[in-house]
């Protein structure tokens, strides 16, 4: 059976011992600065040497209801107002500056209210040196008299190191010593008044157990953080008195080891303490800082300071420096002055100062956000993701706390009662921070030669005026002369061993000068060689010089070139853009009439579409219209005929009757009375057949007549013909008898066409013709 299904357990927290000891927590400090007036309400209370509390002002009781706590923080260390910086650099800066030395990184921050001592922590005034300077005096005093020559370490783009041979290096020394300003070497450098006494550090520090068999060179850059772009301090811009050019901002780029760095930052080879407090100096002038309400030289920017220490060891002979650039370690110490977290409705900010502010404001809220998501992840085992590349003060430290050194942050407070509120967001800032862990960076090893090469062609033992003389040790190799003393007369045997020891003292003093002018002609013969030697390798360097000489006049030459190439090539690329600008406005306005034309042309079609549908509904209407009119009319002419053909019919029938009639041989006139008796029959023929007369074809529109001899026989002509030869005019009234009877037959035949046709068709009687 399978088992019941639980919940599943909640993380416990990690042991101590297990994976906590490969990490350290970040150190966070807490400086508290004096009070500007010595009567002025506080806010802030020093308890102990770890723990601060937090009274609440007066003010906010009377303004605010509610029950308002004291608050007490811890840190690690609490600097009280009275703390000078000696005593700040001994704890928070000194172990960053060993680490260095002994190829780790370090990160130390300044973190606080604007107006709280974070420049003053970081720089110092006049006769009292901030942590910069002391960390400076302290590098050079552990590696002064280890350092490299000039030039033979040489940064590259890739945030990495090359090493150049000494005649590489020599050659660039004399190319930069050459120029019109050449640089004072920094032991005979004039410090500078300005910053003399900040420099000016009473107390001697130096790192222990420093590697003597290594060389070391000491970098520094500079570059500030304004409104989420990054401005390299120590970029020498040519300066255009006609159009100035606005500083480039600078992007940030990921090396092969996956480090963050400033790309195309300016990186100043230093020497000594002074040099590069100068070169630090320089750049301070540069950054960002203005008046507020709050603060007279008020930060604007976040501002960093690299200090890069990189090392390589000597080679086996300790002569020269090991030309195996897997062998350099490069550490990194970067010391950051935040700007100050500021309310604007205190600081009264507009324009640019307000955009400053909020800009401040949004990259703190940013490292406040990482460091937040750091303690969660590590607290309760969650994989959120941290928001470092939301700001590039974050983006760019986000490698020390994946564990690429240790972390300091110094939180630097004003206990004034103004700033509470201010406070109080920073020491919980200060307490998220001191619960994250960053991994403890890992020991680099360094190759592994014999060490002291650096001293092995020293002398060890002791003074120079103990060592034995070199006639005592030449007089210490003969053989030892017998007894001289004779004491008998008859004696023959010391004077003959004395002659013989001193004969051997001669041969071997024979042999020795004869060696010894051997060798001192072989001594010879190496000196010569060895001048031969040193003449040829002159030769040589001076052969490798005419030559690097006439390549870099060479290349002088093509630069120029190239450079006059390239302000022609500018030149044509301006009048190229010009002339492109006016193509482009031509090209914008024959653009805008041919759209004016297309539109034009789509409301002609869109008009001449709702013409022709019109014109079409027109002509259709009309043609309908025809069609019913044309069928109207051919039925009325049908209608017409028919009827014309019938009357026709009828008197033909009546003139046939009258014609076949028997007439008397005296025929009387008839009168009026006689007539209205007599009624004449009529035929019982039927009306014509409108089929049997038309036919219509296409819709009634042509009529085609069946009987057409008929039609012209019963014409009005034909009939008068007939009429005249069957019925000639009698004297007694028989052409007027036909004419009353003609009339009669043509009136019928009408009315009844009219009732036919309907109330549409309009009877005309002709008039009755007047007897003679």
């Amino acid at each position: 059976m399978k088992p019941a299904r639980t919940k599943t357990p909640r993380k416990l927290p990690v042991k101590k011992g297990s994976q906590t000891s490969l990490k350290d927590p970040v150190g966070v400090y807490c400086r508290v600065r004096p009070l500007s007036i010595p009567d002025q309400e506080c806010c802030i209370e020093v308890i102990s040497s770890t723990t601060v509390q937090l009274h609440t002002p007066e003010g906010y009781r009377l303004n605010r209801n509610g029950d308002y706590k004291e608050t007490q923080y811890s840190f690690k260390q609490v600097f009280g107002t009275h703390t000078t910086q000696k005593e700040l650099f001994d704890v928070v800066a000194n172990p960053l500056v060993e680490d260095l030395i002994h190829g780790k990184n370090g990160l130390l921050f300044t973190y606080g209210v604007t107006g709280s001592g974070k420049t003053h922590t970081m720089t110092g005034s006049p006769g009292e040196g901030g942590l910069l300077p002391r960390c400076l005096d302290m590098i050079f005093n552990s590696v002064g008299s280890l350092q490299a020559k000039r030039y033979v370490f040489k940064s590259n783009d890739r945030n990495s190191m090359d090493i150049q041979c000494e005649v590489d290096a020599l050659l660039e020394r004399q190319k930069r010593e050459a120029t019109p300003n050449p640089k004072t070497p920094s032991s005979k450098r004039q410090v500078d008044p300005e910053f003399a006494d900040m420099i000016n550090v009473q107390e001697f520090c130096k790192a222990q157990d420093v590697d003597e068999d290594s060389v070391y060179g000491v970098f520094v850059s500079y570059i500030e953080i304004y409104n989420n772009y990054i401005y390299d301090l120590l970029e020498e811009a040519l300066f255009d008195p006609i159009k100035p050019k606005p500083p480039q901002s600078k992007l940030l780029r990921e090396d092969k080891n996956h480090n963050m760095y400033v790309a195309g930052c300016t990186e100043v080879e230093v020497k000594s303490t002074e040099e590069a407090f100068e070169v630090f100096w320089r750049g301070q002038k540069k950054r960002r800082i203005a008046n507020t309400h709050l603060n007279r030289e008020s930060s604007r920017s976040h501002s960093v300071f690299n200090i890069k220490l990189v090392q390589a060891p000597l080679d086996a002979d300790g002569d020269n420096v090991l030309q195996e650039k897997e062998q350099i370690i490069i550490s990194q110490l970067s010391l950051v002055d935040l700007a100050g977290s500021e309310r604007t409705n205190r600081t009264k900010a507009e324009g640019n100062r307000l955009r400053e502010a909020g800009n401040i404001n949004q990259s703190l809220m940013t490292l406040r956000t990482c460091m937040e998501v750091l303690r969660e992840n590590q607290m309760y085992g969650t994989n959120k993701m941290v928001p470092y590349r939301d700001s590039k003060l974050t983006h760019l430290f986000k490698n020390y706390f994946d564990g690429e050194g240790k972390v300091r942050l110094i939180v630097c407070v004003n206990p004034k009662a103004e700033d509470y509120e201010e406070s109080l967001q920073v020491m919980r800032f200060a307490e998220v921070t001191q619960e994250v862990e960053v991994a403890r960076p890992v020991d680099k090893v360094i190759c592994g030669l014999t060490p002291g090469r650096r001293y092995r062609h020293q002398a060890r033992g002791g003074a120079v005026g103990d060592e034995p003389l070199v006639s005592e040790v030449v007089l210490q190799s003969f053989p030892p002369l017998p007894s001289c003393e004779i004491l008998d007369v008859n004696d023959e045997q010391t004077l003959p061993r004395l002659i013989e020891a001193l004969e051997k003292r001669h041969r071997l003093r024979q042999m020795m000068a004869d060696e010894f002018s051997k060798q001192a002609i072989a001594f010879k013969a190496l000196l010569q060689e060895f001048d031969n030697a040193v003449l040829n390798k002159e030769n040589y360097i001076q052969g490798k010089l005419s030559e690097k000489e006439k390549v870099i006049s060479g290349q002088k030459l093509e630069i120029e070139q190239l450079e006059k190439k390239n302000k022609t090539l500018e030149y044509k690329m301006e009048v190229l853009e010009k002339t492109a600008a006016i193509y482009e406005e031509d090209q914008r306005a024959l653009q805008q009439r041919l759209e004016a034309q297309g539109q034009r042309l789509q409301r002609q079609l869109s008009d001449k579409r709702r013409l022709e549908a019109r014109l079409q509904g027109m002509v259709t209407e009309t043609s309908m219209k025809w069609e019913k009119e044309c069928e109207r009319r051919v039925a009325a002419k049908q209608l017409e005929m028919q009827n014309k053909l019938w009357v026709k019919d009828e008197k033909l029938k009546q003139l046939k009757a009258i014609v076949t009639e028997p007439k008397s041989d005296k025929p009387e006139r008839p009168s009026r009375e006689r007539d209205r008796e007599k009624v004449t029959p009529r035929s019982a023929s039927p009306p014509p057949v409108p089929g049997d007369v038309f036919k219509t074809r296409g819709g009634g529109q042509s009529v085609q007549f069946t009987d057409i001899e008929t039609v012209k026989q019963e014409s009005p002509t034909g009939r008068k013909r007939r009429s005249s030869t069957a019925a000639p005019t009698q004297p007694d009234g028989t052409e007027s008898e036909w004419t009353d009877v003609e009339t009669r037959c043509s009136v019928a035949v009408e009315m009844r066409a009219g009732s036919q046709l309907g109330p549409g068709y309009q009877h005309h009687a002709q008039p009755k013709r007047k007897k003679p």
